[in-house]
């Protein structure tokens, strides 16, 4: 795997690989659409950018904050261009009814969630679950945003500062 940064305009790969993310196929070349660390592998070339919002893919896992609830669903902020919502139907079951189960009892707004992007095309809001392994409510701690080009710098080497987050929590 290759690993360089890149601009708009600048060539990627070439080749027969395939054009994955923020990049596009120029006859043989493969050119980025954005500021980033371009990757080239077996797969195909794609560009990881530096800056720049979110863009939710299925599977994703995220931490979203509880905006607000509708009768049917949490609106939930998953620092993207798109609000996700988590069906009550996650939380209450199938037997889920609005006249009878109390959705503030269970999320309120302000409690931050990570959850799973179940569904997302493009053509409406993302829906997320939270009914897979270590998914959920975050009962404490703090939420900071931290900038995608600091996120190795927060890893370390090796996931060494990572390690050392966890000594200092007990997690």
């Amino acid at each position: 795997m290759k690993r360089k940064y890149v601009i708009p305009g600048d060539i990627v790969a070439e080749g027969n690989l395939r054009p994955l993310v923020n990049v596009f196929r120029i006859g043989n070349s493969i050119v980025a659409t954005r500021i980033g660390i371009a990757e080239s592998n077996k797969d195909g070339a794609k560009v990881i950018p530096l800056s720049g919002i979110y863009f939710p893919r299925a599977n994703d896992i995220v931490i979203g904050k509880i905006l607000d609830h509708s009768s049917l669903s949490w609106s939930v902020d998953i620092n993207s261009c798109f609000n996700a919502h988590l069906p009550a139907q996650d939380i209450f079951g199938r037997d889920f009814s609005p006249a009878h189960d109390d959705m503030g009892s269970q999320l309120s707004k302000g409690d931050v969630i990570v959850a799973r992007i179940a569904i997302f095309d493009r053509t409406r809001d993302p829906i997320i679950t939270i009914q897979d392994k270590d998914l959920g409510k975050i009962p404490t701690g703090e939420l900071i945003k931290i900038s995608p080009t600091r996120v190795p710098r927060l890893i370390g080497k090796k996931g060494s500062m990572i390690q050392i987050i966890e000594q200092a929590s007990s997690t």
